[in-house]
């Protein structure tokens, strides 16, 4: 590549712009977001070079940028042109009911979410409450009462239950059981043979840390929905356009609120990019929005769900029933192994069409097939590695009902598509061991049944609303259907042992029905965990120490 050449005067007024000015790759460094994007846009439709198109059309107009932005989006409606334009932005103290609607958002999105395995969420404001959100449908009903005194009943529980939980689990794991990192000859050494004090300082650090988010994990089935978090999202301007469309369309007002705020906010770096939010193709967009869900909503619907299979009803609740992990739809094997041979085979196949080639793969023999399937498990030698794409042609579909704090962490995978109910307590809960084994399980209960009669109380005028009353340990439905490399990807992340206990049990489960229904296909999902672990954030929080230390 020739780059471009430019006088040492252009030269000193591009180096505030760009990175370089004599290389044919380059960074934009130009200050102004809405020129960056206007920038790439232009350079589509031109001979020139980016660095030349600044200085002939950018450099002299200061609004150029917004000029080019209202007249290509106005006039041509270039969607992509919106994705020029990215901005990070943070959102604090929503509700994990806001979070999950705005996470929904699987494409030009990617958020960091508060955990709740490494922060203790019994926190109170300056006026001594509890930070969970006061619904305002609800707090302007009859029902305030009942949905403040619940969500505080559900907090108290779990405030009461944090130092007796963590004690608990230092007591059920000993110290004294682990080994350490010894730093003097790196040996793996029992916690009292260890001499230096920066090592049993870090030791001590490794074994708590581990611990607490043991007993945090534990725990977390006792918040509510209405449980204040916060997310960064960073994102592009068309992704960003879409999330504003589906927060106006929304029925509660915390969403609203959340999607004119960030608008708001956005108008000082991207706003050129959000413009049509404001006028008819926002309106038009959010009436569309919420006519789809309408248009579900009027379907007839007839439950034929029977006790046996836990679903609804009374004999659900405070039961094991709700949980579920089913597969319900996927190719025979046969045909999932010919789709996926033949896609790879495609991309090598010298101009014959993917027909041609499916009928070359089904003319093949298994054994002819299965050394093309050896060959690429062979090759993975960690889970980074992914399956070449051809293994996204073959698909599965989970029915899924697990917890809502597990279901949380599932969410955040957008490699597929999911379908979900609104949450409820229709689907009951289970009450961990650890909580019965210190003693705790009636107020565990109790506070969990109060969320219920909340619930129930308010969803008969509320049914959207009443979801802030709802505990994360209550069941909840929802649908996830994925291709077979997806399934790889997830299965084998939600089973490294410093995972979650729920998401690890729910991950086997789907690892273990699959490898049944296509055994031979299932080897490519290599490293799947299936072993039990006590603490599972320990050999991870040693790696972290490690690494601090050599840093």
């Amino acid at each position: 590549m020739v780059p471009e050449r430019f006088t040492a005067k252009e030269q000193k007024i591009l180096s505030g712009h760009f990175s370089n000015t004599d290389k044919g790759i380059f960074v934009l460094t130009t200050p102004r977001q809405v020129d960056r994007g206007a920038l790439m846009s232009r350079y589509s439709r031109t001979t020139k070079g980016m660095r030349q198109v600044f200085l002939d059309e950018f450099l002299s107009d200061a609004q150029r940028g917004e000029k080019f932005y209202d007249r290509v989006l106005a006039e041509y409606g270039d969607d992509s042109v919106a994705e020029l334009g990215g901005a990070q932005i943070a959102i604090e103290g929503l509700s994990n009911i806001a979070v999950k609607t705005i996470q929904d958002r699987r494409i030009g999105l990617s958020y960091l979410e508060k955990s709740s395995r490494y922060v203790t969420w019994n926190k109170k404001d300056d006026n001594d409450e509890y930070l969970f959100y006061r619904e305002p449908d609800i707090m302007a009903s009859k029902h305030a009462d009942t949905y403040i005194d619940s969500c505080n009943a559900s907090f108290d529980a779990y405030s009461a239950a944090v130092e007796p939980m963590i004690q608990h689990i230092r007591q059920k794991y000993p110290k004294s059981t682990y080994v350490f990192r010894d730093s003097t000859d790196g040996a793996e050494k029992p916690y009292d043979c260890l001499k230096k004090e920066t090592d049993i300082a870090s030791a001590d650090k490794v074994y708590n840390g581990s611990t607490k988010a043991k007993a945090l994990d534990i725990l977390r089935g006792l918040l509510p929905a209405s449980t204040l978090t916060n997310v960064g999202i960073t994102g592009n301007g068309r992704a960003f356009e879409y999330l504003l469309a589906v927060l106006g369309s929304s029925s509660l007002k915390e969403d609203q609120e959340i999607g004119s705020n960030i608008r708001h906010e956005l108008d000082g770096t991207m706003g050129a990019f959000l413009k049509r939010t404001d006028g008819k193709y926002g309106s038009e967009m959010r009436a569309y929005l919420a006519d789809l869900r309408q248009i579900a909503r009027t379907a007839p619907l007839k439950n034929t769900a029977t006790d046996k299979i836990g679903l609804w009803g009374k004999k659900t609740r405070n039961s094991k029933d709700g949980w579920r992990t089913i597969l319900v739809e996927s190719d025979t094997e046969s045909m999932a192994i010919d789709k996926i041979v033949a896609s790879a085979m495609y991309e090598n196949a010298d101009g014959m069409s993917y027909s041609d080639v499916l009928r070359h793969v089904r003319g093949m023999t298994r054994a002819q097939k299965t050394k093309i399937l050896d060959g690429f498990v062979r090759t993975r030698s960690n889970r980074r590695h992914k399956p070449p794409r051809a293994y996204e042609s073959t698909q599965y579909t989970f029915d899924l009902c697990h917890n809502f704090g597990m279901f949380r962490d599932m969410h955040r995978h957008r490699m597929l598509t999911m379908h979900r109910q609104l949450l409820s307590t229709r689907h009951g809960y289970e009450i961990p061991s650890d909580v019965v084994q210190i003693g705790m399980e009636s107020a565990y209960r109790e506070a969990l049944d109060g969320a219920r009669h909340a619930y129930d109380e308010m969803a008969k005028k509320y049914p959207r609303q009443a979801q802030y009353v709802v505990n994360f340990a209550y069941n909840y439905p929802y649908v996830i259907r994925m291709s077979l490399r997806e399934a790889c990807h997830m299965i084998e992340l939600r089973t490294i042992p410093q995972g979650h206990a729920d998401y690890r049990r729910a991950s086997k489960q789907m690892f273990l029905q699959i490898q049944k229904r296509h055994p031979d296909l299932c080897r490519i999902i290599k490293f799947a965990d299936l072993k039990a672990y006590d603490l599972e954030r320990f050999e991870s929080e040693k790696r972290t120490a490690e690494k601090k230390r050599k840093m």
